[in-house]
């Protein structure tokens, strides 16, 4: 557990986009790990693995209705959390397509879809949720080792490789505006996944991954700045 709970009190750790995969996999891990988990997911009919993760976690795991896109939603997802004292909120929103159009190819309708779903909604949320963060607390959102531009030497994912990109320097000028703050700042590259996003041909599964994301996570809880890490803590390269 992280110093930033007690026995009496446990860590809280908002995951947004935690239905499946990554996400669910991280809520999960943080559960294992003695926290308290509030975790998102955008169809408000649909049955997920975090309904079944919160039916097994005697109250400790609380399912909100979020979808990232509609930022009329924010607001109330604030008011329904005032009272919760969040340690770390961490974004995980990640969709691609036309992999390998050149950018000059790519219809702008599919290049608005991933640039604000990967981008613009990440930041939204932050922006709006930050001040249920404590102020020792970690806000994050998972990148992608794709939205270096410095290891960028084979091209191809140009839409959203730039939508990392965009993240990546998002966050950087959010955490610029607090740099006189305790907080950590997060951009996790998790590499290659076995998960609807990575595909089948992925070398690495969630089990063996997310252990490590989180591990970086808390390893980053009382340092202020902001860090863009692989799974195994070091630094990728802007």
């Amino acid at each position: 557990m992280s110093s930033t709970g007690t026995e009496q009190h446990p860590p809280t750790a908002l995951i947004v986009g935690a239905s499946r995969g990554l996400g669910h996999a991280m809520a999960a891990e943080f559960l294992d790990r003695g926290w308290n988990v509030v975790g998102t997911v955008r169809d408000t009919t649909a049955r997920t693995p975090l309904h079944d993760l919160a039916d097994h976690a005697d109250g400790r795991v609380a399912v909100e209705h979020l979808d990232i896109n509609d930022p009329g939603r924010l607001p109330q997802l604030h008011e329904r959390l005032a009272q919760r004292r969040l340690d770390v909120l961490f974004v995980n929103a990640g969709i691609t397509s036309n992999e390998q159009t050149p950018i000059g190819a790519v219809t702008t309708a599919d290049f608005v879809d991933v640039m604000v779903t990967n981008a613009l909604s990440p930041m939204r949320v932050i922006e709006a949720l930050e001040d249920l963060v404590t102020p020792a607390g970690l806000i994050g959102a998972m990148s992608s080792g794709q939205g270096s531009i410095t290891n960028n030497t084979t091209g191809s994912r140009e839409v959203y490789r730039g939508s990392k990109a965009a993240l990546n320097m998002f966050l950087r000028s959010f955490a610029a505006r607090q740099s006189d703050t305790q907080r950590a700042f997060v951009l996790l590259a998790p590499g290659w996944i076995r998960t609807a996003l990575g595909g089948p041909d992925a070398p690495f599964t969630i089990e063996e991954t997310v252990p490590l994301l989180v591990d970086v996570l808390l390893s980053r809880l009382g340092t202020p700045g902001l860090a863009y890490l692989d799974r195994f803590g070091r630094t990728v390269p802007w």
